[in-house]
């Protein structure tokens, strides 16, 4: 259920600077916030944290102003970008790179960490509207590694930003129908159909996917379905791609890992999601070692305890038992419920 993070009208817009940040003092960022005194002033801001990012919606029927300079940076080092989807009027930022504007229609980025100064105008209705998405900035460079300079902005004519809009704004709209876990999932999907579409953009230096980029996800691509197969080696992958294992060795150091680094990883990550999901008749753990592609379930067991502290059987027990007791709450709840409706 979204929450009302901060209102103003003609009696409280002047205490706006200690207010927008709500109650707790703990959304957004230092700033300097100012609303513009008018005949008419109703500005509201609804929220919903969905895990560490946060969905906001800004209505405005008056002009508002914000200021993050290099001495509220350094006060506070809060370092998120926010997504910013404009619904009526627009914004004005301006940064060090220049200005840009972003209308209704359009989507902007702001970034925390880097001065810049926003102004939210109306359109002529008086009317100002935003969805915008906080989120942190070590979890937007899962989806985009180089960065993106603040006041970036660009027409969301295009699908995928529809798509991401949709899924922010019912996710901000939800009153608690779905799990948190659910709620996060779609979060990542909506960044993920977003950041894309943002990579693609003229607007980005680093657009072009470089030839090594483009043989390295051909590998990964191949590993990931050949996974399972006991005989995937280095030959294997370097002549189904056409390189050298040399060569291959090379790509997967830019990912940090060897390649039985990666290979073991990935197997033992698929055998953990398997074994937490069946029940010891249904499959046994010899089975699973052979269908993930061990070739002895004498080295899974020594592999999969180097990684999750514990042997395959004993790790298989906790989660069946974790799964039970958390069915028993649910059939408790679900009992309490019913003599309560009784």
């Amino acid at each position: 259920m979204a929450e009302t993070l901060f209102a103003f009208d003609k009696n409280n817009y002047q205490d706006c600077q200690t207010g927008y940040r709500g109650d707790k003092n703990q959304e957004y960022y230092l700033g300097d916030y100012a609303i513009d005194s008018g005949s008419v002033i109703d500005v509201r801001a609804d929220k919903k944290a969905v895990g560490s990012c946060s969905i906001i919606r800004l209505k405005a029927r008056t002009r508002q102003t914000f200021k993050r300079s290099w001495y509220h940076i350094r006060k506070d080092a809060t370092d998120v970008v926010v997504l910013w989807f404009v619904k009526r009027g627009s914004l004005h930022i301006n940064h060090s790179g220049g200005s840009s504007v972003a209308r209704a229609g359009d989507f902007a980025l702001t970034k925390s960490m880097t001065p810049f100064s926003i102004e939210c105008r109306t359109d002529e209705e008086s009317l100002h509207e935003a969805l915008h998405v906080l989120v942190p900035a070590h979890l937007l460079r899962r989806f985009i590694p180089h960065e993106v300079s603040t006041g970036f902005s660009i027409a969301a004519g295009g699908r995928a930003f529809a798509v991401a809009e949709h899924i922010f704004t019912n996710l901000l709209e939800d009153d608690g129908e779905l799990s948190e876990s659910i709620a996060q999932t779609l979060a990542e999907s909506a960044l993920m159909a977003l950041t894309d579409t943002i990579k693609d953009c003229d607007k980005l230096a680093p657009e072009r996917q470089a030839i090594t980029d483009q043989r390295l996800q051909e590998v990964m691509r191949y590993i990931d379905i050949h996974l399972t197969d006991p005989k995937l080696s280095t030959t294997m992958v370097a002549e189904a791609c056409g390189i050298s294992p040399r060569y291959l060795s090379l790509l997967l150091k830019q990912r940090g890992v060897s390649f039985s680094e990666h290979i073991w990883s990935e197997r033992l990550k698929i055998a953990g999601r398997w074994l937490a999901s069946t029940r010891p008749g249904e499959i046994s753990i010899a089975e699973v070692a052979f269908k993930v592609g061990f070739k002895s379930p004498a080295h899974f067991s020594r592999m999969f305890k180097r990684v999750y502290q514990k042997g395959p059987r004993e790790f298989r027990s906790e989660q069946l038992a974790s799964s039970r007791h958390n069915n028993s709450q649910q059939q408790d709840s679900f009992v309490g419920v019913n003599e309560t409706l009784q």
